[in-house]
């Protein structure tokens, strides 16, 4: 059996955080009839081939205001960034106000819908960017076993992931592309004795990874973490900087 090393989004999952400071510039379009951010870098910001990163999103989805900011920096780097809205609307946000909420139910909904459609989302983007483009995957919580998949697939060039949700030791074992991994010291969903089971595992498959722990904060920190607090601040900074270098990296090996 493959043992759960990252479980179910819990109820810090489920907070909006702090609002970050910035305006979004993104748009949103339809991919494959799936709603999806699109944030595009500056004319002149990129020479070569197309860089894009899929960007797969926790339950907040790709249209919080917070990782909108997030996805801007990414294309403000030279990046086309696609932030693929798989729960079409559904998000966990939407449902505030219902005392009876089957968080659960909803999660198990959410999981079987983005294995759909996933899928041929991507393939409508390789069709829109081409296939000289070099792809790359970011997810957030809810988003990471995705990546993951890309990684033992070899749909991507790299992947890289925040605060993960859902992996199972096999998620591990099958990587096959270079796995970017920022983790919190505090994460009830990916705890220290799961993320060193991780790391082994990495080590075994002769994968190619790198491991930031940042001290002082929690699971959420990348995308709803109080700026106001240096630790915080810092670490949501620097792991939106290192998946920027990372990717960057092995796009340019990849030539």
């Amino acid at each position: 059996m493959s043992q759960v090393l990252a479980g179910p989004p819990g109820e810090c999952c489920f907070s909006k955080g702090v609002k970050f400071e910035g305006t979004p510039v993104g748009k949103i379009v339809q991919i494959a009839d799936v709603p999806t951010y699109v944030s595009e870098p500056s004319s002149g910001s990129q020479s070569g081939p197309k860089k894009v990163i899929l960007f797969l999103p926790d339950v907040h989805g790709p249209f919080f205001d917070n990782t909108k900011l997030v996805q801007d920096y990414f294309a403000e780097n030279g990046f086309h960034v696609l932030g693929i809205d798989y729960f079409f609307g559904d998000i966990v946000d939407a449902h505030d106000n219902e005392p009876n909420f089957d968080r659960p139910a909803w999660v198990q909904k959410s999981k079987v819908r983005a294995a759909e459609v996933l899928p041929k989302w991507y393939n409508a983007v390789k069709e829109i960017y081409g296939t000289d483009a070099k792809y790359c995957s970011v997810g957030y919580c809810f988003g990471a076993p995705y990546v993951l998949e890309w990684t033992t697939t070899g749909d991507i060039i790299a992947g890289a992931f925040a605060h993960p949700a859902f992996l199972n030791e096999d998620h591990f074992r099958g990587v096959k592309k270079p796995l970017l991994m920022s983790c919190a010291e505090t994460d009830h969903t990916f705890p220290l004795p799961a993320r060193r089971r991780a790391e082994d595992l990495l080590i075994e498959a002769k994968a190619q990874y790198h491991i930031q722990v940042f001290s002082g904060v929690a699971h959420g920190f990348a995308l709803r973490g109080d700026p106001n607090i240096p630790d915080t601040r810092w670490a949501k900074e620097e792991c939106a900087s290192c998946v920027v270098r990372w990717f960057n990296r092995f796009i340019i090996e990849s030539k």
